[in-house]
């Protein structure tokens, strides 16, 4: 089962704060609509072609994304700042399907290779965390 969403065009740095960049391609990013909407004019959203791969960990069996603990609290405030401006762990939207994923690729019904190329973050969670797909199915009792 996967949510279908419609990608969206958003301006990073938002018009009404920047209207000089409003047709700059430079400031375009592709999002889904639910974190276009949710983002709005927040200026205070941390840039995804700016992030390194360890700034963001996923948290299991709860699939809700935490900042990473080793870095320093500046940043580990800008990355809460992102995570709950964007809404990421606020509903069940994003977590639960998160955790459906992980849980196919528990099951078996998706592959790592598959997970690499779709959910690249999921996959090096995964890697990182030490998961197997048995250690999965034991966090999710599936």
């Amino acid at each position: 089962m996967y949510l279908t969403e419609q990608g969206s065009v958003d301006h990073f740095h938002p018009k009404n704060m920047r209207p000089d960049l409003a047709y700059e391609w430079s400031n375009y990013r592709l999002a889904s609509g639910r974190v276009n909407t949710a983002k709005g004019s927040q200026a205070d959203i941390l840039d995804p072609f700016t992030l390194d791969d360890d700034w963001f960990y996923l948290d299991l069996p709860s699939c809700m994304l935490k900042p990473n603990p080793a870095l320093e609290k500046a940043l580990r405030s800008r990355i809460n700042n992102t995570i709950n401006g964007l809404k990421l762990n606020h509903d069940d939207y994003y977590a639960q399907e998160r955790c459906n994923i992980l849980i196919e690729y528990a099951t078996g019904e998706i592959s790592l290779n598959f997970l690499v190329r779709r959910y690249p973050f999921l996959a090096k969670e995964v890697t990182r965390q030490g998961l197997d797909q048995a250690t999965l199915r034991t966090l999710f009792r599936v």
